[in-house]
């Protein structure tokens, strides 16, 4: 074989063996670097540095932190802990959840056993005697419909408020204004209540009278015959006060996170600040504003307080009212008001299966408001357009 300027190699010896790569190559680049022994000089030369008793390089003193590779124990060791607490926290949450309504579920349905009427049907209501006879229907309606009262006028305005505040309202004016709405959520429930009773309810007196005439046609805006102020449409606006504050405040935040690039794309192609809200903004925050107003919802259905002031009372013998401006009793101001009348098992387990029904019900608006959330939410199309496997394959290809 020649060499690379093509002058034959010198003959080799008779007996010998053609040289292996291996050889030429340590050859060339000398002997390999000693490695053995490094540690232990390393570690005798760290004791001379620094004796016994204080602070070497990779140990760092109290206050300084652990640095460098070192961190590697400790953090699995948080990470541990932190995931065990976490599970501890969702387990306990839903332990309670499932406690909860085990304990409505055991003691309503002896009382459902001994119930001679219907239960889901019926407007009647007395569970005492020896043939006890009661129904949600009228509670199920005063609650649910002074609950719709108030979401439809709440998430509007509440849209609208955060709207303001995230985009049109000056710096300095934003956030007082987010001040004052964020503090409608700490005033009592019977501040509310006392509040919607002595000033609110003459004010909308004359607005429920204009509605009646108008609509008065249709049953459920007809004049009541016993008309107060205690109806279940000044109940339902006193609840839309009371739940702005959490649509405003969550729909605020989720308006806020909207990405710059799509506000100021849809800007760069020329859109107005209306536009460009309704094009960027509100699809993007559409998840974030179902899950308020949901929020919101379930604490219309449960507000007990404000509705046991606020609701005047039916006569028990009178003929039912649909219309809003009648009175009512919802779930949580009925067992609020008759807890004196809870002497008997029987009667217990009445208002405590009128509470299982709330709670079902409750439940399931916010299972719903999870499902909508997951639906509509910035990831759904990702998960809903998914590509196969086969089409993956072929994109490769």
């Amino acid at each position: 074989m020649s060499s690379p300027d093509g002058t034959e190699p010198p003959d080799r010896p008779e007996g010998t063996q053609e040289p292996r790569i291996e050889d030429l190559v340590h050859e060339t680049s000398g002997p390999a670097p000693r490695f053995e022994g490094l540690a232990e000089e390393h570690a005798e030369h760290e004791a001379a540095e620094h004796p016994a008793g204080t602070a070497t390089a990779t140990e760092p003193t109290a206050g300084e932190g652990r640095k460098g590779l070192d961190l590697g124990p400790v953090g699995h060791l948080g990470d541990r802990l932190f995931a065990g607490m976490a599970r501890g926290s969702g387990g306990l949450v839903v332990a309670i959840v499932a406690f909860v309504g085990i304990f409505l579920l055991a003691l309503a349905i002896p009382a459902l056993a001994d119930n001679e009427g219907n239960f889901l049907f019926s407007r009647t209501w007395l569970p005492g005697g020896d043939h006890p006879n009661f129904g949600i229907a009228a509670l199920f309606y005063t609650t649910l419909v002074s609950s719709l009262i108030a979401m439809v006028v709440a998430v509007p305005i509440a849209i609208g408020v955060a709207l303001y505040i995230t985009y049109y309202a000056p710096p300095r004016l934003a956030r007082p204004v987010a001040s004052v709405v964020d503090l409608l959520a700490a005033v009592p429930s019977i501040i509310y209540g006392l509040w919607g009773l002595i000033f609110f309810a003459p004010v909308v007196q004359p607005v429920s009278h204009a509605i009646s005439d108008v609509l008065g046609w249709f049953p459920l805006f007809k004049e009541a015959a016993n008309a107060d102020r205690g109806t279940v449409f000044t109940a339902g606006l006193v609840l839309a006060i009371m739940i702005l504050p959490v649509i405003t405040a969550i729909s605020r935040e989720i308006f806020a996170q909207t990405p710059v690039t799509h506000r100021e794309g849809a800007l760069a192609l020329g859109s107005t600040k209306w536009e460009m809200i309704r094009m960027a903004v509100l699809p993007y925050g559409r998840s974030g504003v179902t899950s308020a107003a949901m929020l919101g919802l379930g604490r219309a259905l449960g507000e007990t307080v404000a509705m046991l002031i606020i609701l005047s009372q039916p006569n028990p013998i009178a003929k039912w009212d649909p219309s809003i401006f009648a009175g009512g009793e919802t779930f949580a101001s009925k067992i609020a008001s008759s807890a004196a009348e809870l002497d008997t098992p029987a009667k217990t387990g009445a208002f405590i299966a009128a509470g299982l029904v709330l709670f079902v019900v409750t439940f399931i608006v916010n299972s719903a408001a999870r499902i909508i959330v997951a639906r509509s939410g910035p990831g759904a199309n990702r998960r809903t357009h998914r590509p196969k496997p086969a089409a993956k394959e072929g994109a490769a290809a």
